[in-house]
């Protein structure tokens, strides 16, 4: 057999988030007869992603929180990409600060050095902007999740798309789910506004909340289901318990079966203040949902199921849309995967993965050609 290209995917944190929903959806996707894969991640760890990495043979270096200590993180780094001669480096970030975990790579000799674009802004921009330029010298390739987060990280420079992707199939409507999961939800449910993601300031969870107590007055059945975890949660919670609806907001905590979620939910709901390519949003179509979409997301995951709003407009203009929005019924909601597949296809992880290898092999072989060329001369 020949000798497996080793891959080292890097990432801040490996809690659950979209970016980390990514590496591990392409980690464990690789084939491992080619590829030999590490991941390299910070604090805070989900315990399922670590168990999906070992049940798949893709070992782990477990880092500090890149923010507590970041001298440590990196020293970590330099460590063990000089002890462990990969032959290439993915790092997957929201802004240009990337530059250094490649920059580390190229220190200590990593032939090809991949930088991947997952948003559209960030908290830190002035440190974005002063390391754009030398990410664009470091990497030998960029990649982005799609085209606006390639501009925002590349501009004018070249990249390739991966869309995010995922197992398609597996977020078709179910309607067996919808029963199971409303019925311990609450017995008398009318229409449930569902939101899946990381209780923080980008999720916009707070808008959320405002719009839902207006729904909650005109619709005494409703209820908002808000799925997830992150550093805003108590602060979240605190402003439901101040609503007259409070008793209606249901806070689900973390899940390793969001499809099921999905089926259960009535419309979903993503007030974002910036967003790469939702993979939340790709999922919620799939199996069926209006979705009522923050216009400071990217048109590019619409499959004709989203109607867009902005967040700058009083949260009761978002609460009108939810009240007029259409129910499909679950014969429409079952049909919905096929009769959209052309488009889905592209976010199938099968297709998608495919991809990353082949750009993988051919990073791999263009830098053995020059290091040939280089001996030769």
């Amino acid at each position: 057999m020949a000798e497996r290209i080793k891959v080292a995917m890097i990432t801040s944190y490996f809690d659950r988030n979209g970016v980390t929903s990514q590496v591990i959806n392409y980690a464990t996707h690789l084939d491992k007869t080619k590829f030999d894969v590490s991941i390299i991640a910070g604090e805070p760890y989900d315990s399922g992603y670590e168990k999906l990495c070992v049940s798949h043979g893709i070992k782990l270096l477990k880092l500090p929180r890149k923010q507590n200590n970041p001298f440590h993180y990196y020293i970590t780094i330099y460590s063990y990409l000089k002890n462990n001669k990969f032959d290439i480096v993915h790092v997957h970030g929201s802004s240009a600060i990337i530059a250094i975990e490649l920059l580390i790579a190229l220190l200590v000799k990593v032939p090809a050095r991949i930088a991947h674009s997952h948003n559209t802004t960030c908290s830190h921009l002035f440190l974005h902007r002063i390391l754009k330029r030398s990410l664009q010298k470091i990497s030998t390739y960029s990649l982005a999740c799609g085209e606006k987060a390639g501009k925002w990280m590349y501009g004018d420079r070249a990249y390739e798309v991966i869309p995010n992707a995922f197992d398609t199939k597996k977020f078709a409507f179910n309607s067996k789910n919808r029963e199971t999961v409303r019925k311990l939800i609450s017995s008398e449910c009318g229409i449930i506004i569902g939101h899946i993601g990381k209780f923080n300031d980008q999720k916009n969870q707070s808008y959320l909340i405002q719009t839902f107590e207006i729904l909650a007055s005109k619709d005494n059945t409703a209820l908002l289901l808000l799925v997830g975890n992150g550093p805003d949660m108590d602060t979240i919670k605190e402003q439901a318990n101040r609503t007259s609806c409070s008793n209606r907001i249901i806070f689900w905590g973390e899940t390793d079966n969001p499809s099921e979620l999905y089926s259960a939910m009535d419309i979903f709901a993503l007030p974002s203040k910036y967003e790469g390519l939702p993979i939340v949003l790709l999922e919620a179509q799939i199996s069926g949902l209006p979705c009522i979409v923050s216009d400071k997301v990217t048109s590019e995951v619409d499959f004709g199921n989203i109607i867009w709003a902005s967040i700058d407009d009083a949260p009761n203009t978002w609460a009108d849309t939810m009240q007029n929005i259409t129910i499909k019924s679950d014969e429409e909601r079952e049909h919905y995967l096929k009769n959209h597949e052309q488009q889905i296809n592209k976010y199938n992880i099968s297709t998608a993965v495919k991809k990353l290898e082949n750009i993988y092999i051919n990073q791999v072989e263009q830098t053995r050609s020059r290091n040939e060329t280089t001996i030769v001369s």
